[in-house]
């Protein structure tokens, strides 16, 4: 991560008054590729993402770089004039709060946009316009209701994806049409409000499921108990108590496969010749492979499948991602906790030339950019100092 790399979006400021994930994915993504963003928090704390526990702990460490942070008391009349001029000099505003919030402060997007025709609104919601535009939607409320639950636990045990996959898919969906809005502005000079959806993110994610149910005219299965596509697309276990995912999807590999693994019966049985017939005939071909694979460590395997160009994955660990090779090759950025531990989390996952987005700006504590924001609007110190010793600016440092 260097100055040196690329940063596309410099031209543009961005304004984001979110908290948890989805909100803060996008405006993440625009920060890491070079956006200004400024991050407004409420004083006098700031947002309350910072002090999540459980498994919210790591939430605002894992999507809140590369802000500068505003610590604001928008119920004051003096906050909420100066929130509007540095909206009246933003390209983007990004909010994630409950419908009508930012309506009742006078921040919605037509009064916005009626100030600066130019400023690309994003709302990031639970629902788009329709029937359920009114409900309160969580990521595991989405995945229950979508589908993406049912198809991930076992049969009668619908289960929850193990990350926020949905909020920071639809933070990404948020951002993708802010991109668009921006790449449409430069044509027509106007701005656009653009909303993302959760229950419509995982609507998406579940469409190869909907278009398999279309053309079979059968409900899928959960994953769990899918009907496999492939030869071999298992987890098997090692000699030494390991798991690894193995696949052999192409008539192609099955001939080496066989021979590396001393399965040469399999690979001369003309009822196994073709991809669809060894599908068929798992019941009789993946007990053998099994027991092929018990006989060897998990590395003796990784190695025996890497030679073979095979698709291969140990079974891994978000904590063992800290120590993997390939991601300390630049796909981690360092940030600093509050308790001053540095902690390498990953990257964008985009690259630009073959760079990675670098880190601008470490978590900020909030109100850290306090003054230098205010005085980038026109505020004089006198001015910073009254507004901070009325509490209307809290945390930070004076002259920081």
């Amino acid at each position: 991560m260097t100055a040196a790399a690329p940063t596309p979006l410099a031209h543009l400021r961005v304004v984001e008054f979110t908290h948890m994930v989805m909100g803060p994915t996008c405006g993440m993504v625009l920060a890491d590729l070079g956006a200004d963003v400024v991050k407004v928090e409420p004083a006098p704390e700031g947002d309350s993402t910072r002090r999540l526990t459980g498994s919210g702990t790591g939430f605002y460490a894992a999507f809140q770089r590369n802000r500068r942070s505003l610590c604001i008391d928008m119920k004051r009349p003096e906050g909420l004039a100066l929130v509007r001029r540095l909206l009246a000099g933003a390209d983007v505003m990004i909010e994630n709060f409950r419908p009508g919030a930012m309506a009742k402060l006078g921040l919605g997007p037509d009064a916005l946009r009626a100030a600066n025709p130019r400023l690309i609104t994003c709302s990031c919601k639970g629902f788009l316009p329709g029937p359920y535009a009114h409900r309160t939607a969580l990521d595991e409320v989405v995945q229950m209701m979508g589908g993406l639950a049912y198809m991930t636990g076992p049969v009668g045990k619908p289960q929850r994806a193990g990350s926020s996959v949905i909020d920071i898919m639809g933070g990404m969906a948020a951002a993708i049409g802010i991109l668009a809005a921006v790449a449409e502005r430069e044509r027509t000079g106007q701005g656009r409000h653009v909303e993302a959806g959760l229950f419509e993110t995982v609507a998406l994610l579940m469409a190869q499921h909907m278009a398999q149910a279309a053309i079979t005219g059968t409900p899928p299965q959960p994953m769990s108990v899918r009907t496999p596509a492939w030869p071999v697309y298992d987890v098997f276990d090692t000699a030494d108590g390991g798991q690894l995912f193995v696949g052999v999807v192409t008539d192609t590999q099955w001939p080496a496969f066989c021979a590396a693994f001393g399965l040469d019966d399999l690979a001369a049985d003309p009822t196994l010749a073709t991809k669809g017939q060894r599908v068929a005939e798992r019941h009789r071909t993946i007990p053998r492979v099994a027991e092929a694979f018990r006989g060897l460590t998990r590395d003796a395997l990784v190695a025996q499948c890497e030679a073979l160009g095979l698709p291969y994955a140990p079974i891994g660990r978000p904590a063992e991602l800290f120590d993997d090779p390939h991601l300390n090759a630049g796909g981690l950025v360092p940030l600093t906790l509050p308790d001053g531990q540095v902690v390498r989390l990953p990257a964008l996952p985009v690259a630009l030339d073959g760079q990675r987005a670098p880190l601008r700006h470490d978590l900020a504590p909030p109100g850290a950019d306090n003054d230098a924001i205010a005085a980038e609007l026109g505020y004089g110190a006198a001015e910073v100092a009254a507004l901070r010793t009325a509490g209307v600016l809290a945390g930070g440092r004076p002259g920081c």
